[in-house]
């Protein structure tokens, strides 16, 4: 035999010698081997706050505080602003297809920072038009009261894990034909933003909608007035001011014109949106009675 083969069986035996391991009777058991996945599997730590669309979601918000400081004395900044936060609200749910990063999380912090959104600029227009507050204070309500009660009957009737835009058409078409076109989906928030936008211009610059717009300034409102926020009306700020709020009122009435329809849908389908939510609710209650009663007779 020679000295390389003799080398070889040298080497086999005490690999065997290795994976043999004494017990008490004296005999030899062959020792587990650890399996490479669990040797050499990491466990996987993500961290769902940190997640791109989410990241988009607290850019949202702090485009929409900016907006909200510049909404009472400077419409171009605050338009510009607003229009930027809303838009982001396409680039969110596309992160999170893309990035397979859809959470429930996300979900809530983008239809949260929607609504409150939304609700802050109606605000606004109510306090710009008394007399049309209640409108706009419904507007609020429905808006607020259509989402909240479709995304709780969705996740107690539907599972944690359903998403509250996975609707059958069974149950609504004219649900399932708004959540499930991203193109209506999108033409219909997009649109409903920009008649209240328009809205937000008009206040500024039409003096049809804001008579007060013709009246000369008296020393009563001169002290409430934006352009007294710098002591001098001849400085860059009371300028600049004085710059944005000189608005044409063609393009408002433009948009807010073509809006409008869109606009008027976006409610109806939010009073759909309420009522089957309130049915499919109803539905559970409904079932769950019967259990109970089946339980309590036998």
């Amino acid at each position: 035999m020679s000295a390389r083969t003799r080398r070889q069986k040298a080497a086999l035996a005490a690999q065997s010698d290795e994976n043999e391991t004494p017990v008490s009777n004296g005999t030899a058991q062959k020792s587990p081997k650890r399996s490479k996945s669990a040797s050499t599997e990491k466990e996987v730590k993500e961290n769902v706050y940190l997640f791109a669309p989410n990241l988009i979601g607290y850019l949202r918000v702090v485009l929409t505080i900016a907006s909200l400081y510049y909404m009472p004395f400077h419409p171009r900044t605050c338009s510009l602003l607003y229009s930027v936060s809303c838009l982001l609200d396409a680039l969110d749910g596309y992160a999170a297809r893309y990035f397979n990063q859809s959470t429930t999380f996300g979900a809530v912090l983008d239809m949260v920072t929607d609504r409150c959104t939304t609700a802050c600029l109606l605000v606004f227009l109510s306090s710009a038009w008394p007399r049309w507050a209640i409108i706009f204070q419904s507007l609020i309500a429905l808006d607020m009261a259509s989402h909240y009660m479709h995304m709780y009957a969705t996740l107690s009737m539907g599972g944690s894990s359903q998403s509250h835009k996975k609707v059958e058409a069974s149950r609504s078409w004219i649900l399932y034909w708004y959540y499930n076109s991203k193109t209506v989906l999108f033409i219909c928030c997009a649109l409903n933003e920009v008649f209240f936008i328009g809205l937000y211009l008009l206040s500024f610059s039409s003096p049809t909608l804001s008579p007060s717009l013709l009246k000369p300034l008296t020393e009563s409102t001169a002290q409430t007035a934006p352009t007294n926020l710098y002591e001098s009306p001849w400085s860059a700020g009371a300028l600049e001011l004085a710059r944005a709020n000189k608005i044409d009122s063609f393009w408002p009435w433009l948009i807010t014109g073509i809006s409008a329809p869109v606009m008027a849908l976006k409610q109806i389908i939010n009073v759909v949106q309420m009522v089957k939510a309130s049915n499919w609710l109803v539905e559970g209650d409904m079932a769950k009675r019967k259990e109970q009663l089946r339980g309590k007779r036998h």
